[in-house]
């Protein structure tokens, strides 16, 4: 299927609905006094997407206007998951006394306009479109980043994140026009041709890949392009930290995967993946996961602050993420969808507790979480351990159904990919020091005179619940995810 744009339109839905809903939301932002009913407004269109998303599953994959964006499984699965994270930030931005003091239209608008990036960046079948849907999720980031008033840490942090996204995407943007030098063409599809035919040099090649694997690693965080994570996750809204932590991870995920894979890869008569450029590239992401993954971890050590806890952690996870793909094989995909999915509840859950103690205590740091459980918040204590839990990887958690995935795909290719399992290993057990502190202040802890009871919400459990319960339902029972994630990594390739 390759059809032209009015023919697309019929494709279009998820994209057509979140651009209306955004669009509806700026007309009554002027006229609604009780901002609340923009939120809920915000949740119905992100539910009618995901409906709609679902609905496309049926239909027949291809291009879409002039060959710009792809419709296959596995752009469809990631739309799924930034509306699902939508969906969750805006329930959690409804109980946060910093959404309170914000515009609420504007912030509710900017999110689902970052979610319909996130959109784009997974469909992307062109360089040009890459690029351009990657700079709409990071400019909107950067304004939502900042979002907080008259707050010194939420505007330093923007200012951070403008300075190293703008650096990263002129570096992106460069390494895409070595690309178009060398192949005449920003499509993916051609680029593979042009690659296929191997009389380019392997060596500017190399250089390109590595000037755009840096692009889009910014959004994955992986080091050494890591270090406007923790001051931004730490400045920016708590709910919103949530949603980039996994929406944003997820789109630099899906565009990475999308261009090194179908893009500059070729599937083999036996459906495995192999190299049609004559350059390593595998070589530098099983590198680059390795010490993404002890960085974030030795860094998440001795943090007070949990957001710039919570912050390393994700640089570690993506360290984890990162495996799947250096190993470029289907089981290690698969992998990584599955984990993505895993981390979004278990993540989301975690910025939702450290949301609820914040509302109460006004600080993110751990010695508000001294007793936790005897102070009247003994339900947020209990699913704060199994979210922390399940980001170490322990079972009956879901993360330990991810990590086994992960680490099997990766020791199912022997060789030097041992290595890197063990190194995988080693830096779960590390990361059980820095999550089991918290669990340990929040019951081993004793309150002190001074500390309040607190009083929680009922609007939170609504959310935290079912969260917790999924985190360990999916260790318990996780054949259907699996089956989803294998049969969304049906790519169209031609």
């Amino acid at each position: 299927m390759d059809l032209k744009n009015l023919e697309s339109l019929n494709f279009f839905g998820p994209e057509l609905i979140l651009t209306g809903t955004i669009l509806l939301l700026i007309v009554l932002d002027l006229f609604v006094q009780n901002k609340r009913n923009l939120a809920v407004l915000a949740i119905v269109g992100c539910v009618a997407s995901l409906l709609s998303t679902f609905d496309l599953y049926s239909a027949q994959q291809g291009w879409l206007f002039y060959r710009m964006v792809v419709l296959d499984n596995f752009s469809l699965f990631f739309k799924v998951v930034a509306l699902l994270a939508a969906i969750c930030t805006i329930w959690m931005s409804l109980g946060s006394h910093e959404i309170r003091r914000v515009y609420q239209g504007e912030y509710y608008t900017l999110l689902l306009t970052s979610a319909l990036g996130v959109f784009f960046m997974a469909s992307a079948s062109n360089l040009l479109i890459a690029y351009l849907s990657l700079e709409l999720v990071s400019l909107t980031s950067y304004v939502l980043t900042g979002f907080l008033p008259r707050n010194r840490r939420s505007s330093e942090a923007a200012l951070k994140y403008l300075i190293y996204g703008g650096v990263a995407s002129g570096t992106m943007i460069y390494g895409m026009s070595w690309i178009f030098g060398m192949t005449g063409s920003l499509e993916y599809a051609a680029i593979q041709q042009a690659l296929a035919q191997g009389e380019m040099n392997n060596v500017a090649l190399f250089m390109a890949f590595m000037f755009i694997f840096a692009g889009f690693g910014y959004k994955i965080v992986f080091v050494p392009f890591h270090m406007w994570s923790p001051d931004v996750y730490q400045g920016a809204p708590t709910p919103f930290s949530a949603f980039l932590s996994v929406a944003s991870n997820a789109a630099g995920l899906a565009i990475l995967i999308r261009f090194f894979f179908p893009g500059i890869s070729r599937v083999t008569p036996g459906g495995e993946w192999a190299l049609v450029s004559g350059v390593e590239w595998p070589q530098v992401l099983l590198y680059a996961s390795m010490i993404t993954m002890t960085v974030g971890n030795l860094c998440a050590l001795n943090q007070r602050n949990l957001k710039r806890m919570l912050a390393y952690s994700g640089i570690a996870h993506a360290g984890y993420m990162l495996m799947g793909l250096a190993i470029l094989t289907n089981d290690g995909l698969s992998a990584i969808l599955f984990y993505i999915v895993v981390y979004l509840i278990m993540n989301v859950g975690a910025f939702l507790v450290v949301a609820m103690v914040a509302n109460f205590t006004g600080s993110e740091d751990i010695d508000g979480y001294r007793g936790l459980a005897w102070r009247g918040a003994v339900v947020p204590a209990v699913c704060f351990t199994i979210f922390l839990f399940s980001l170490t990887g322990l079972p009956p958690f879901a993360g330990f159904i991810g990590k086994f995935l992960l680490f099997a795909a990766v020791l199912k290719e022997g060789g030097e990919f041992i290595v890197l399992a063990l190194v995988a290993v080693a830096n779960s057990v590390v990361s059980l020091y820095y999550y089991a502190k918290v669990v340990k202040v929040m019951f081993l802890d004793a309150p002190e005179p001074g500390d309040k009871e607190f009083v929680i919400a009922c609007s939170h459990f609504t959310l935290l619940i079912p969260l917790a319960v999924l985190t360990v339902a999916l260790g318990i029972y996780f054949s259907p995810l699996v089956l989803y994630t294998t049969q969304s990594l049906r790519f169209f390739v031609k």
